[in-house]
């Protein structure tokens, strides 16, 4: 497969340009997923179940919102949607984060990390992942495990990264399926990528995204 030199040129200056923001961003994910509180974790979770068809920054705002004075920890479905309104699908959100909350939060203690330790690989956690935890498929789980340090070499397929693939073409198709056996084809596909590019594979969706939008984020 042959790839225009001058997407690849592009490409390669963008990594350039972001690659010590992206560092710090990684190292800030390491601290996370190490000596993070708890409830910090769990956080990040319900950051990337409020990610689908949203922007990642609404997603976080959101998160700062309903999280303050321990609101989000007690409450009820219909009392947390009301302040969903900055990401898709409210009222749906607001349950698959009661139900994770019931799931993962016993006798005041968050059992997430400790649950996800005893999976040896970051694919065995993200299967975990997404048959645990009610809106959680494979982009949302490998996104979550990048962003706490425990899934730098996974790939977050999302509608950004599908579409510099597709402009490269390692996808013929920007509306292609990702459930299991195609999400982990694509994701080799884009190791490849990266193996061959030279942009190592945790900067690479940071690199996507910022052709996109111009912004490093998470």
């Amino acid at each position: 497969m042959k790839i225009e030199k001058g997407m690849m040129e592009e490409l390669f200056y963008i990594y350039s340009e972001i690659k010590e923001r992206v560092e710090e961003r990684l190292d800030e994910f390491k601290k996370l997923g190490n000596t993070g509180k708890d409830r910090e974790f769990f956080l990040e979770l319900i950051f990337c179940m409020l990610t689908p068809q949203s922007k990642a920054r609404n997603a976080d705002r959101t998160v700062r919102i309903i999280s303050k004075d321990d609101f989000i920890w007690k409450a009820t479905p219909e009392e947390i949607a009301p302040f969903l309104n900055l990401v898709r699908f409210k009222n749906k959100k607001a349950e698959y984060i009661c139900l994770a909350r019931e799931r993962f939060l016993v006798n005041g203690r968050f059992l997430l990390r400790n649950e996800l330790k005893k999976y040896e690989s970051p694919e065995e956690k993200r299967d975990f992942l997404v048959e645990n935890v009610k809106g959680i498929g494979y982009k949302e789980a490998s996104h979550f495990l990048r962003n706490t340090g425990f899934g730098f070499e996974l790939a977050i397929l999302d509608r950004h990264v599908v579409r510099n693939l597709c402009r490269l073409g390692i996808l013929e198709d920007i509306d292609v399926n990702l459930f299991r056996k195609n999400y982990i084809e694509i994701e080799k596909k884009m190791r490849g990528f990266a193996l061959d590019s030279k942009i190592p594979m945790p900067y690479l969706d940071f690199v996507f995204l910022y052709r996109e939008i111009g912004d490093v984020f998470k």
